[in-house]
């Protein structure tokens, strides 16, 4: 069995044999109260981690891209990523992806949140809470503070961002030639979230923005135990990071690393959707060929 075989063979066998944290104990609890609590041979089967990657040396890349993708949440291959956005009536283990990279960077489980995709500038908790509330006086407020008065809490508004309002994911990555054992690859860099801005939410032109970037293989842990729910079996559901490795997704490119400054395809052509979508088809497709060409003599 080759590599390939047997790394299928890996995923496979994770995918079909987790337990998903909602049906624990289903069958056999007497009270609702015992739904979810596992058993002791439950708990350490649990206590797995990440398949690591494999080490690939500077020598070992024969070639490579960097590549931009959007994740478009209106597409139906890609609810699992936005699904649940009321976690009310829903269990504790299932979230969305946002949720969960939002609550691993509040309670500090993620430490480096940057800006950009290029990785090259931190931004802390604080300087999210700009980018994720908007805090709006009415004009009431405005008349007690003219007064001198100090705000009543009724005469402010709160509006933050919620899982309900993320519209796409971009995602970065590299697709490169391992040449060791002579195929193409993935790997996934950082994903972020994208939603219009807080501060014009509510009005008619809205304007979608990347909230903070997160380096992927530093979230991995967090994502391997955050489950998404699988609609074919609920009684085994994957993770996240199982997701995402697996490129169970719909993802079309809209830039790619090149001389003009990683320029986006938008930007050498405009205001042709339909042109955009076939030049990120093109591109698409000379990195699927790329695999083929080195076999070619």
């Amino acid at each position: 069995m080759n590599w390939k075989g047997f790394l299928l063979t890996a995923i496979g066998i994770i995918l079909f044999s987790s337990t998903g944290y909602s049906q624990a104990n289903i069958l056999s609890a007497k009270t609702p109260e015992e739904i979810g609590v596992k058993t002791p041979q439950q708990i350490e089967a649990d206590h797995d981690s990440p398949l690591p990657y494999g080490y690939v040396g500077d020598r070992d890349i024969l070639w490579s891209k960097t590549v931009w993708e959007r994740l478009d949440l209106d597409e139906r291959i890609n609810f699992p990523f936005y699904y649940p956005v009321d976690t009310v009536g829903i269990g504790a283990d299932r979230r969305s992806l946002y949720d969960v990279l939002l609550r691993a960077v509040k309670t500090g489980k993620i430490k480096e949140v940057y800006s950009d995709s290029y990785f090259t500038e931190k931004r802390t908790l604080n300087d999210l809470q700009a980018t994720l509330r908007k805090v709006d006086t009415t004009d009431l407020g405005y008349e007690q503070l003219n007064a001198g008065e100090q705000v009543s809490p009724e005469y402010v508004n709160i509006r933050d961002l919620t899982a309900a309002d993320i519209e796409e994911w971009h995602i970065k990555g590299i697709w490169y030639f391992d040449k060791r054992q002579g195929e193409l690859k993935y790997r996934l860099l950082g994903l972020a979230p994208v939603a219009p801005d807080v501060n014009f939410i509510d009005s008619e032109t809205q304007d979608l923005v990347e909230l903070f970037w997160v380096w992927f293989p530093g979230a991995r842990d967090i994502l391997h135990d955050a489950m998404v729910f699988n609609h074919k079996n609920t009684a085994s559901p994957i993770s996240y990071d199982q997701l995402l490795n697996a490129r169970r997704f719909n993802a079309h490119i809209y830039k790619v690393d090149n001389v003009y400054g990683d320029r986006e395809i938008v930007d050498y052509i405009p205001e042709n959707a339909l042109f955009q979508l076939l030049e990120a088809q093109r591109l698409k497709e000379v990195l699927r060929d790329k695999e083929q060409d080195m076999w070619s003599y």
